[in-house]
């Protein structure tokens, strides 16, 4: 597919200085303090035009119906952003951090390929590639091993997903579960992988994360307490020996039916996932940035459960400290097609203007360091014709 050309003035005009960092990682002393990056993946194709409200669109509450989130100022109404977008209203902390120029949007993205299978989405989204398996690993670990291992990774929860799965060792913590220090299988499993570079170091770094959550009082954080997860993931990014790209999925995003309550809760818990993150990392916090993405969006119109089905163009939410501060109209990341019937994509879905590759090439970029033909062959493979977003503004 072709996507619309952006808008000319996002890009170039004020609004463009707005998703520049606060300094490149390529800048800072390799003994200083480190850069972060957070990936939280929204599985179940999060609705972003109920997270990024495009209020402002004449054709959003015909077709929404009784699921349309309400314009600001109004009762349950959305929070006011830039170009006539606003935040769903549980995402009241988000928007505490718009107005302080530390959260960005992008309201239509999408993966490289149209897939409405979350399966077969999430994969694509992981693997960074042009389709569907067409890489055996992750994009976030191919980009650990382009930095030239001086970043340390960590995944959130019970096994590693796709993104951070690959050559380059990362360490893994489950909220909730812990190993023992002097639980036999560790130690038998230290023993055996004593003389392997790679299965050593990274059997050691993930009992290591483990020892790290004990101490800061993690180790009885629960696997549905998303409350103090942003907290616990905080502390183990910390210090030098913290991670500093983390991979951390929520699910649940799927609402074919009973939509409003259902992402009242995600949205909730998102908002205090990254608020626990903001105030757990003190001063890291503006060295790092929070990525929040998921496979694809959910069908313009409601159906008839009081919900949403798959669809295709979603939002894309940044956070961080690390964002450089904008003006008041800064916020929008790539254009917005609307939601006029003729520019419906396969006359049900919100059309994408932008690859989701090139939001994650930049943050790369700009923040992590790593250049851009790492970029278009190594962590993203045939991805050339993607420039990241807001080339050249650092």
């Amino acid at each position: 597919m072709t996507y619309p050309h952006l808008n000319r003035r996002l890009f170039l005009g004020a609004a463009g200085v707005s998703l520049a960092f606060a300094g490149r990682a390529s800048a800072q002393s390799a003994a200083g303090p480190r850069n972060k990056m957070v990936v939280i993946i929204a599985r179940g194709a999060m609705d972003g035009l109920s997270v990024t409200v495009p209020y402002g669109d004449a054709n959003y509450v015909p077709l929404r119906a009784g699921l349309a989130i309400a314009a600001p100022g109004q009762p349950n109404g959305a929070l006011a952003l830039s170009e006539g977008f606003g935040l769903h209203p549980s995402l009241a902390g988000l928007h505490d951090l718009y107005g302080a120029g530390q959260m960005r949007f992008a309201p239509a993205v999408a993966i490289p390929a149209r897939i409405r299978s979350h399966f077969d989405a999430q994969d694509v989204l992981e693997n960074g590639g042009e389709g569907l398996r067409q890489q055996t690993d992750g994009w976030l670990n191919r980009a650990l091993a382009a930095s030239g291992a001086r970043y340390h990774g960590l995944s959130i929860g019970a096994q590693t997903p796709l993104i951070l799965r690959g050559s380059a060792p990362t360490s893994s913590w489950a909220p909730g579960g812990k190993i023992e220090g002097g639980d036999r299988i560790a130690s038998l499993l230290q023993d055996l992988y004593v003389d392997d570079p790679m299965l050593g170091t990274n059997l050691a770094r993930g009992l290591e994360t483990e020892q790290m959550a004990m101490v800061a009082g993690d180790a009885t954080v629960r696997r549905s307490d998303v409350a103090g997860l942003g907290a616990a993931v905080a502390r183990l990014m910390a210090g030098d020996q913290g991670a500093d790209l983390v991979a951390l999925s929520i699910d649940g995003w799927d609402t074919h039916a009973r939509q409003l309550g259902q992402l009242q809760t995600r949205l909730t818990g998102l908002d205090q996932v990254i608020g626990g993150l903001h105030q757990g990392l003190g001063n890291d916090w503006d060295r790092t940035v929070v990525v929040v993405a998921t496979e694809f969006g959910r069908t313009a119109r409601a159906n008839g459960t009081q919900g949403t089905d798959h669809g295709t163009g979603s939002s894309l939410l940044l956070a961080g400290g690390a964002l450089k501060r904008g003006g008041p109209n800064s916020g929008m990341v790539g254009d917005w097609p609307t939601l006029a019937e003729a520019k419906l994509f396969e006359d049900r879905d919100l059309t994408p203007t932008l690859d989701v590759r090139s939001v994650f090439k930049g943050v790369l970029r700009d923040h992590m360091g790593v250049d851009r033909a790492a970029l278009d062959n190594r962590v993203f493979p045939g991805s050339a014709a993607e420039a990241p977003a807001y080339d050249g503004l650092v």
